[in-house]
């Protein structure tokens, strides 16, 4: 249509290709079969490194009911124990947030998870220190639909839930908009692959967590990006095929 080519006109001096890797709610489930040292020693790692500031942070925590209390009680266990303090120190485990606006907002996502019925199992304090210092915070009782489950606080801020079955976890994992990435746990690997599968992530980790490739896709789906970085696939990406049809006489 006219209108048609003329935005296709206006805009084609900056017409690109473009990969998107944005936020994340990233899921880490696991079930009653996981070899439980290594999950509840990867979760902490996986809530709370580097206070939470990263996008690949598992921030909902789903644990298979009849593990729920022993893996809640020991993950409340160890985030208090994690060191905060001088990140230049060897011994820090937990720095401060990035700036005061970022602190103020994750404060706040803290209160409106007491809004949404959450109780603070450990955290939800600032720490009486120089600098913008928040403790690894663990939230029960908070419904998977939410905002505290919606929304990517990115901070050291987690929630915690049971569930039943599996296609229950799997409907909680994908109640967001977001869909970069999840982790598995369990000891069983068909349902390791089915669980994968079903999951709206565009990367899935089973039974570890923040184990890269760079020859490999990395990427989201829904509101987490659009395109694939690695290897083979960000070249595919960012390239365009061509088609030469030749009719033989």
């Amino acid at each position: 249509t006219f209108t048609g080519r003329r935005i296709a006109e206006q805009t084609a001096g900056s017409f690109k290709k473009i990969s998107l890797e944005m936020g994340g709610k990233n899921a880490n489930i696991i079930f009653k079969d996981a070899d439980f040292e290594q999950a509840i020693a990867t979760t902490v790692r996986s809530s709370f490194l580097n206070q939470g500031q990263i996008c690949l942070c598992g921030s909902r925590i789903f644990v298979e009911r009849p593990l729920y209390e022993k893996f809640r009680d020991e993950l409340v266990k160890r985030a208090n124990a994690l060191r905060q303090g001088d990140p230049l120190k060897p011994e820090t485990e937990q720095g401060a947030l990035a700036s005061k606006p970022h602190f103020e907002k994750v404060k706040a996502a803290i209160e409106q998870a007491k809004k949404d019925g959450g109780r603070i199992l450990c955290g939800g304090t600032p720490l009486e220190s120089r600098g913008y210092f928040l403790p690894p915070t663990l939230i029960e009782g908070v419904d998977h639909l939410c905002q505290t489950n919606q929304e990517e606080i990115f901070g050291p801020v987690a929630t915690i839930m049971p569930f039943d079955r599996e296609d229950e976890v799997i409907e909680m994992a994908n109640s967001t908009r977001y869909g970069l990435s999840a982790s598995v746990w369990t000891t069983d690997v068909k349902r390791a692959h089915r669980v994968a599968r079903h999951l709206h992530s565009g990367l899935v980790w089973v039974n570890t967590w923040m184990f890269r490739d760079l020859r490999t896709p990395f990427g989201g789906v829904k509101e987490s990006g659009v395109g694939r970085e690695g290897g083979m696939d960000a070249l595919r990406f960012f390239s365009e095929t061509k088609n030469i049809c030749i009719g033989l006489t």
